[in-house]
């Protein structure tokens, strides 16, 4: 008897089909994938939150830092000198007060021909008191730095040092006069504004 002829239902079926393996290499790679943010979140929070102080020490980090005129320590180098603060003085200062006697004095110096002119500034640091009472007795004052300075002869002003003895001879008689007068001088320095020799 002849074969039969295979029906549609014994026919095998050679159409290529997907396969089957592809949806398990997808679960796979989504499963990595998960663990790689995972991961990378995890390192990430541990790297913010490892240097994060205390909440106080923070707050007050900040504080510090944004506190007006507040500066960051300067890293200090042992080789190099430290600047040293400025202790304030302890004792207050003065103001100083000056009197100008306006027109210049001119006497003849003690052994000599020739003649000085000075014009004279005095100061003070107590109060206005003791530039009211040169004021009042303005003419008395030049009279004695007349005398004074007419004593002088003309090794004996020469130089610096000669200048300074001669400020020193017409402050003691400024005060001298000033302590009759008034009671009390005050003045403390005697200035030359002009010296001429002639």
């Amino acid at each position: 008897m002849p074969a039969a002829a295979p029906s549609s239902k014994d026919m095998i079926d050679i159409t290529p089909r997907p396969r089957k393996g592809g949806g398990l290499l997808r679960a796979a790679g989504l499963v990595f994938g998960g663990l790689a943010l995972a991961g990378a979140g995890f390192g990430g929070g541990w790297f913010y939150f490892s240097t994060m102080q205390s909440p106080v020490s923070e707050a007050l980090r900040l504080i510090e830092r944004e506190a007006p005129g507040a500066e960051a320590p300067p890293e200090e180098d042992p080789a190099e000198p430290q600047k040293v603060p400025r202790v304030p003085p302890e004792t207050d200062a003065f103001v100083t007060t000056y009197y100008n006697f306006e027109e210049p004095l001119t006497t003849n110096l003690s052994g000599s021909r020739r003649f000085l002119q000075i014009g004279i500034s005095v100061s003070t640091q107590y109060d206005a008191t003791v530039m009211t009472h040169v004021e009042t007795h303005k003419a008395a004052l030049q009279s004695d730095m007349l005398a004074v300075a007419g004593g002088f002869t003309e090794e004996q002003i020469s130089g610096r040092e000669g200048r300074e003895g001669l400020a020193t001879a017409l402050r003691d008689a400024i005060n001298e006069r000033l302590v009759t007068l008034e009671g009390f001088g005050g003045v403390e320095g005697v200035f030359f504004t002009s010296f001429v020799l002639q």
